[in-house]
């Protein structure tokens, strides 16, 4: 990870890596979500309206939630990385890296939904109803109920790396980590905490809905 992302590289290096990553993590998930909707594929083969909102929605939604998130993401990692490694354990990387995610995914979700309903008209064109649907949207999405769910867990997917070097460097979690053969430990320690992660956001927006109904 400090290979790919790191202060002294070019940004234009930086902003290349980070969107890799981001198709890298989005596409296969995309076609695993349309798989799994029987008569989905054909319909987007067939072209048409369901193509062109199917492909606005990744291009205006999904991958800027996800590239952004994980240009934020793997910058603080470079920040952290470079500036701070002898005052903080590593694991204060994934300490702040989760709330970040889950903060930024959430308002990317708000904003992108207020201008889909100004510019192209959706939800009925009104950006207060863009609004109230952010929450039960992102509610249903740590359970692939949505195309929501497909950006969380690219995300999710972007992050196990970070996760991994971060665990490995650490002096607190790097020992008991290493009774696993390899990187075994890491890994899936760093999964574990993916899961608390999509767990976390659910629950947040779960609690939003309920203030929003209250």
């Amino acid at each position: 990870m400090q290979r790919l992302f790191s202060l002294s590289m070019p940004v234009s290096h930086f902003l290349r890596n980070t969107a890799l990553l981001s198709l890298a993590s989005l596409l296969p998930l995309l076609a695993f979500y349309v798989s799994l909707r029987p008569g989905f594929a054909t319909m987007l083969m067939d072209g048409g309206p369901a193509l062109s909102r199917f492909l606005r929605q990744v291009v205006t939604n999904g991958f800027p939630v996800v590239f952004i998130v994980n240009y934020i993401s793997f910058f603080h990692f470079a920040v952290l990385n470079a500036r701070q490694r002898a005052k903080r354990d590593t694991i204060f990387i994934v300490a702040i890296d989760m709330p970040i995610r889950i903060v930024v995914f959430i308002l990317l979700h708000a904003i992108i939904y207020v201008v889909s309903a100004n510019w192209f008209g959706s939800f009925g064109g009104s950006p207060a109803t863009a609004l109230r649907v952010v929450a039960p949207t992102l509610a249903r999405s740590a359970l692939f109920d949505n195309i929501s769910g497909v950006y969380l867990y690219a995300t999710l997917i972007s992050a196990v790396p970070l996760y991994v070097s971060a665990l490995e460097t650490s002096q607190k979690f790097s020992g008991p980590l290493r009774r696993l053969p390899g990187k075994s430990g890491a890994v899936l320690a760093a999964l574990a905490l993916s899961g608390v992660f999509a767990l976390s956001l659910s629950l947040l927006a779960a609690l939003i809905v309920r203030i929003q109904s209250g």
